[in-house]
């Protein structure tokens, strides 16, 4: 049935196809689907719902495997939807500020074909994801601070429901800047992780490139003074684009792994966007803030070479970190606090992460109060498993207790459901299955996750 909708080449049940799609940059081990198919169009999107649907097979969408809570592992088995194949950027609106794109499209293919008309696509979660992925997930990353995440970017969302149905979110072709009309659909969607729909394209808000970029570093004596001095940035209203913390551990890794030669401390890496005039007050303004907070070296660059190579290393803090012990797995968790709770939490996460006897890093986007620890750890140790579920679990639950969230850009998946459950109350969760069971009353849509 499936090889009449796509055709033979487009159906795979190979062991190494199916394996590749059990899983992706989780800690979770490997759960493949029952088949995988790769759809060219939407119209063959919808047939397929339609068959699983009638026979009861679990339908788990697949972009490019970068995740990091599990979201595509086919947990009930099914059929994987790899979504790679439908890769045209559709309807470039220049003048509007939008574009709307198809599941194979990423964020550096957007980009790179957007260079000539002065115009972005900003959010950047570090891999280069499918952007409908994004949408998916609700990513964000190194971006935030200034233009937002996903749920700010998109704009419309052409969705196939688990009977078949197409549902565009916002209306057909629809594109306006904001609405008050009726519930909000693509908010609905942006972060439901597969369990509602297969976004088969998104409709993206774009930003005018900046006239002038400027990036800056700068160590500090703890991690207390450095989120200290991030908190400070905020509340002084410099429109800082970028705000990024490593901690000393971190900031060896990518010494070693991308040839940076910056103190082993805890450092920022910020990123200014405007004109050469309102760079300058940026710049002043953020230097005198430093300083006050301990940082005896504030440097920066205009050099487009030396604000890549920074971000660059910035981007492989994954890598990095899971070179301190080679052949061993990484885990990521993320959390979000209120700003003002930030250098608590992560002086207690340092804390329990030394306590725990776990080898990690921290690293965040910090300005908007989100940061990550990056743990390495021998997955073949159950003990050592143990404690790298506990540490994660009790990360979480402190953000919680900070008035934060368990997950501000990485998702529930399978790993933080019982977390989610403690966040949002025995109410909040009634209101998401209710939700749910309407859109998916068989339970078809990436089940086990989120929920």
């Amino acid at each position: 049935m499936l090889k009449a909708v796509v055709g033979e080449p487009n159906v795979s049940t190979a062991a190494v196809v199916l394996e590749q799609h059990g899983h992706d940059e989780s800690m979770h081990r490997c759960s493949p689907p029952d088949a995988v198919v790769w759809p060219q169009s939407v119209e063959q999107v919808s047939r397929l719902a339609a068959l699983c649907y009638d026979h009861r097979i679990p339908i788990i969408p697949f972009g490019t495997g970068t995740g990091l809570e599990g979201g595509v592992n086919a947990i009930r088995g099914g059929i994987c939807f790899n979504l790679t194949h439908m890769d045209r950027i559709l309807d470039l609106n220049v003048d509007d500020f939008s574009v709307t794109v198809e599941p194979g499209v990423t964020r550096k293919a957007l980009n790179s074909y957007l260079r000539d008309t002065g115009l972005w696509f900003p959010v950047d979660p570090g891999a280069d994801a499918s952007l409908c992925g994004m949408a998916a997930t609700g990513a964000s990353g190194t971006n935030a601070v200034r233009y937002g995440t996903m749920v700010e970017n998109v704009v419309n969302l052409e969705v196939v429901l688990a009977n078949g149905q197409i549902l565009h979110t916002s209306g057909q072709g629809r594109r306006f800047r904001k609405s008050s009309a009726g519930y909000n659909l693509t908010g609905l969607f942006v972060g439901s992780e597969g369990t509602l729909g297969l976004i088969t394209t998104a409709t993206l808000r774009l930003h005018g490139i900046p006239e002038a970029t400027v990036g800056a570093v700068c160590a500090f004596p703890s991690i207390q003074t450095a989120v200290d001095c991030t908190v400070q940035i905020i509340q002084s209203g410099v429109p800082v684009a970028r705000i990024e913390f490593l901690d000393e551990v971190m900031i060896d890794a990518c010494n070693k792994y991308s040839g940076l030669t910056n103190a082993v401390a805890p450092t920022l890496f910020l990123e200014f966007h405007g004109s050469q005039q309102g760079l300058e007050e940026q710049l002043r303004r953020t230097e005198e803030i430093t300083q006050q907070n301990g940082s005896s070296h504030f440097v920066w660059s205009e050099e487009l070479e030396e604000q890549n190579r920074l971000w660059a290393a910035r981007h492989n803090a994954w890598y990095a970190t899971l070179a301190l012990r080679p052949g061993c797995k990484g885990y990521s968790t993320d959390v979000c606090v209120p700003i003002s709770r930030l250098p608590e939490i992560m002086v207690q996460a340092k804390e329990d992460m030394k306590t725990s006897g776990l080898t990690g890093t921290i690293v965040g986007h910090v300005g908007d109060g989100n940061f990550h620890c990056i743990l390495v750890f021998n997955s073949e140790d159950a003990d050592e498993s143990r404690r790298v579920e506990e540490f994660v679990k009790q990360l979480g639950r402190n953000a919680l207790a900070m008035r934060g969230t368990c997950t501000g850009e990485h998702g529930i998946g399978l790993g933080k459901r019982q977390l989610l459950k403690e966040e949002i109350g025995p109410v909040g969760m009634e209101t998401m299955r209710q939700i749910k069971s309407v859109l998916d009353p068989k339970n078809l849509m990436n089940p086990g996750k989120v929920l």
